[in-house]
């Protein structure tokens, strides 16, 4: 039996994903083919099933099953994994998993189609390699992906690069290696950490490690034994013909799994959506007309979209889905998340931003921007630099998706859909180990001692920057000629020297920043210049390491002026060159005694400028402000210098590359600890895909079990909010619809039945909207006023009736109404409320909290409490909640000889989680009621203390009309001794 291609037609359009020799549109399914993808002829569909060779009776029923399955799946990933599921257990129960792919593999070699086939083969062993068949039912009913189960370690098989089978092989003539299962991590970069080249000669390719990478070094904080496999594009184009030979040679020599762009997705994607859209929004800068800036492209888009789809295929070709780790980098993948969690839920994630993130008003202009926010929200861990990118983040999250954010133990924390997302921030390091050994150079001591020389009785200022446009170099050079022209006495013993790295993008912002750059440079030279005096020393070519730290020993000060940068670690590794080694010194004839220096002149835009507290910090676009501390910076005590040095060097020295590896790393194990203590939904369609965690325990409520328990039972309560639960939230219209008020007045109308509205409204609207319900109970205003019936008087249930504190609370709720725009007040009979849902979210937010604090401070005294909610803060008196009318109510049944057998209780809002928690806690202090079945339940799948969940309105008036249509009834009579009930389980 080959391996085989799964086909499935649908009914309706729907999401298509390809995935190697898988292809899948999902919805409703109606007809599933094999198809053999040698020759594209269908080996099976469900007609002829029965012809399948080497099945016996077991599995062809078991394939049955599942074409019933099949037909019930509502999603893209049940499907995929039920497909994947039936493969494995109709495959792999008879041939040797390692032969198929082997004999797959030379066959297509013989026909020069690469190593392909397998590539599905393998997402079905390692995808489904934990999960039972048996689960395939919970899967149609949306329980597979939710069943926590304890993650077991999978031995590994490596055959070709990015395969991992699931299952342990061994025979003689079996020709793949067994490893030990080892904690890995995975790394996904936009390039991988290696340098390549092609012998002209021979045509083969060679390739080295990039000791320049920060991707390479972060094994150094990573524990001994772990296994590192780095994911990302070559630097250099390699054909097609030999992308596999590559592969493998990148597999087996470096762990290394390249990801092969097209050429013409690959320019699109880096040099065209990356470099002229991304990374100038967030650097600030925005295409306000065709001459500033690339307008957006949905080309480059889409090019962006399937570059990283392309880097999300070959992560999963790799991964070993229940114990690796992966961590992503920087902006250009900030879309694989959702494609990684959409494929496997309990995904562990991490993702690190090395460029700025920018304020939410910049970030907002930005046609997707809410893909991209939604991409990184789909990790467990987010890093940054520093906490201005991650407040902007923050504040992004705020405004665009209405979340909310704590600190939990230290950590910054994002409740997102019942997910806890967690924020970083931490400034990356340098590899010290590797530029030591860099300043041991014979070469580097040759070089120092030559520039040393050269610049004999001059002070060097020191720059070394990309050429780019964010790098401040034009504003540089002028404060360097503006501080010559302040004091002329420099001239002649100051130089600036001026490294420029090639760039990294192309385009004419970069051609225009060369000129300006060549430009000013040669008039400050011939102004200022003189015979045998450069007062700028343009270097503008491939430094080397070694001559690169030369010029980093020999400059007494050093320059980094930035309008905009990430993190920049020019800083970092000018500082460690500048302290030397025992063996540098030993080489310049200098002693372990003698002083070290440095000084740092830093712009205030850069990542790096908070961690070095001792350098001078500049806002690199006063060209005067600049000029002066370049000037106190070469004139500064050496004294002076030599502390600023000593902190900085202690900090670097401390905070290198692997301990910023190893601090990220342990915090994304700890942000991915619940990953099995909760069940889990996705939902959205393809980059709006969203994942719900929830309680182990929280599920759908059954219609037909909670009506099975409403019959069998004899007393019943039900307490049901009004907004979000029996009328929309939404709705224009707040009155009940006439299905509402019919099942309401049957159920009403049952004499075993209580049946209470809780409500935050008041008590006319709800009396008036519920008036054709004679016998309804209403607890208006969140239970202070409390009515049992239409014929009864109202009750209050507060302790005092008092409402002189009115008159202390509005005039303030007034005053910050009246400073906050969007924010009003709403006046309630019991109850004064301030809303600022439509007011700035940053300001709203703050004014609530300095009102929250007002109104505690000057009510201290008075019988009210002042709460924060859901852009609210609420006045209310003490005693009265959803809660403690809920319990009063039960109380009183227990006491007049009632206690209910069956509860319902349905809200959809924070309040009403007082009720579910009541209602267990009265009911469980009654031992007459502790058989009574309980059914608490939440509208909409969110975190909740109910157990069950009805995803919207419509579903709770079914639910209600069940209960009321068996309330109506007849009941049949059986003795008293006997009852029988029939419950069907799926």
């Amino acid at each position: 039996m080959e391996i085989f291609r799964v086909e499935v037609n649908c009914s309706l359009p729907g999401f298509q994903e390809t995935n190697s020799q898988f292809f899948l549109t999902a919805t409703l399914c109606t007809q599933v083919h094999i198809i053999d993808p040698l020759n594209n002829q269908i080996f099976m569909d469900f007609k002829n099933i029965h012809a399948i060779p080497h099945m016996d009776h077991m599995d062809r029923n078991y394939l049955i099953g599942s074409i019933h399955v099949f037909r019930r799946l509502r999603s893209s990933d049940s499907l995929y994994y039920a497909v994947t599921l039936m493969f494995r257990d109709m495959g792999l129960y008879y041939r040797n998993p390692s032969m198929i792919a082997r004999k797959n593999t030379t066959r297509r070699r013989k026909e020069g189609r690469g190593l392909r086939v397998s590539t599905f083969y393998d997402q079905v062993v390692r995808i489904m390699g934990s999960k039972s068949f048996g689960n395939l039912l919970d899967l149609a009913s949306g329980d597979l992906l939710d069943i926590p189960h304890t993650p077991r370690a999978l031995p590994r098989v490596m055959t070709v690069p990015g395969i991992i089978d699931g299952y342990g092989i061994s025979g003689a003539d079996s020709d793949v290696i067994s490893l030990p299962c080892r904690e890995r991590k995975i790394i996904v970069a936009n390039f991988l950490p290696l340098n390549g080249k092609k012998d002209s000669e021979t045509g083969q390719w060679k390739f080295t490690l990039d000791n320049d990478s920060p991707m390479l070094h972060l094994k150094d904080g990573f524990s001994p034994d772990t296994e590192v496999v780095y994911v990302g594009s070559l630097k250099t184009d390699v054909d097609l013909s030999e992308q596999d030979e590559v592969s493998q040679t990148l597999f087996e020599e470096f762990s290394c799994v390249p990801t092969f762009l097209p050429q013409d997705v690959h320019k699109k994607f880096y040099l065209g959506f990356c470099k002229q859209q991304l990374w100038p929004l967030f650097h600030y800068m925005l295409p306000m007309c065709p001459d500033h800036g690339e307008r957006f492209d949905r080309g480059l888009w889409q090019a962006y979209v399937s570059a990283n789809k392309i880097f999300a295929d070959k992560v999963m070709g790799v991964i070993n889905l229940e114990e690796d780790y992966i961590w992503i980098h920087d902006y250009h993948l900030m879309l694989l998340p959702t494609f990684l969690r959409r494929r496997f839920h309990r995904v562990k994630l991490g993702f690190f931003l090395h460029s700025p993130f920018p304020s939410s008003e910049i970030y907002r202009t930005l046609p997707v921007r809410e893909e991209l926010l939604r991409g990184l929200l789909n990790c467990d861990l987010i890093g940054f630099h520093t906490f201005d990118y991650a407040r902007h983040f923050l504040s992004c999250c705020c405004r665009m998706l209405g979340l909310e954010y704590e600190s939990k133990r230290g950590h910054i924390a994002l409740d997102y859909l019942g997910r806890t997302v967690f924020l970083k921030i931490l400034p990356i390091g340098i590899q010290m180990g590797r530029l030591q050994t860099v300043l041991n150079l014979p070469a580097t001591a040759e070089k120092l001692k030559e520039i040393q020389e050269k610049y004999q009785g001059k002070k060097v200022i020191l720059g070394v920057d990309d050429m780019d446009i964010f790098k401040g170099l034009s504003l540089k050079i002028l404060a360097f000629e503006h501080l010559l022209q302040q004091y002329p006495s420099m001239l002649g013993k100051l130089v600036l020297i001026q490294i420029v790295n090639p760039a990294r993008g192309s385009g004419k912002d970069v051609q225009e920043a060369k000129k300006e750059t060549y430009y000013t440079v040669n008039r400050i030279n011939e102004r200022y210049g003189s015979p045998g005096y450069e007062p700028v020393v343009l270097i503008d070519r491939p430094v080397p390491r070694f001559e690169k730290s030369a010029y980093y020993a020999l400059a007494e000060c050093c320059i980094v002026n930035a309008v905009r940068d990430g993190m920049n670690l020019v800083p970092y590794k000018y500082t460690v060159c500048r302290q030397g080694t025992p063996d540098m010194d030993k080489s310049m004839g200098l002693s372990d005694s003698s002083p070290r220096t440095s000084t740092l002149v830093l712009s205030e835009f850069i990542g790096c400028s908070p961690s070095l507290s001792g350098a001078i910090r500049v806002n690199p676009w006063d060209v005067d402000a600049v000029s002066d501390s370049m000037y106190s910076a070469i004139t500064m005590s050496d004294s002076e210098k030599q502390l600023r040095h000593k902190k900085h060097y202690n900090y670097i020295s401390t905070h290198d590359v692997a301990y910023w590896s190893r601090s990220f790393t342990q915090d994304l194990e700890r942000a991915c600890r619940d990953h099995y203590n909760k069940r889990c939904w996705g939902v959205g369609w393809g980059l709006g895909f969203r994942l719900i965690a929830l309680s182990p325990n929280f599920r759908r409520l059954s219609i037909e079990q909670a009506v099975s328990g409403y019959r069998r039972s004899s007393k019943r309560a039900l307490f049901l909010d009004y907004d979000g639960t029996l009328v929309p939230e939404t709705s224009i219209v707040k009155h009940p619809s006439a299905e509402v008020i019919s099942a309401l007045k049957t159920l009403c109308g049952d004499p075993n039945n209580t049946v209470f509205i809780v409500s935050g409204r008041g008590k006319v609207s709800l009396s008036e909207w519920l008036a054709p319900c004679e016998n309804l109970g209403i607890a208006a205003e969140h239970g202070y006023f409390t009515r049992w019936n239409k014929s009864s008087d109202w009750e209050t249930s507060g302790f005092s009736s008092d409402l002189e504190w009115k008159k202390i609370v509005e005039p303030i709720m007034r005053l910050y109404t009246e400073t906050t725009d969007g924010s009003n007040i709403e006046a309630k009979e019991s109850a004064l409320v301030w809303h600022h849902q439509d007011a700035d979210p940053d300001f709203g937010s703050c004014q609530a909290k300095e009102l929250l604090d007002h109104l505690e401070t000057v009510l201290v005294n008075e019988p009210v409490v002042v709460n924060r909610g859901h852009h609210i803060v609420e006045v209310k008196p003490q005693g009265v909640s959803k809660g403690l009318v809920t319990g009063k109510v039960l109380r009183r049944m227990h006491e007049e000889g009632n206690a209910p057998d069956f509860v319902v209780c349905i809200g959809d809002d924070r309040s009403d989680e007082e009720m579910f928690e009541s209602i267990t806690t009265t009911l469980s202090a009654q031992s007459s009621s502790m058989s009574a079945e309980i059914f608490a339940c939440t509208v909409g799948r969110k975190p909740s203390k109910a157990k069950y969940f009805l995803d919207e309105v419509s579903d709770v008036v079914k639910l209600l009309q069940g209960l009321a249509n068996t309330s109506s009834s007849p009941k049949p009579r059986y003795p008293s001794h006997l009852r029988v009930s029939f419950e069907s389980v799926v």
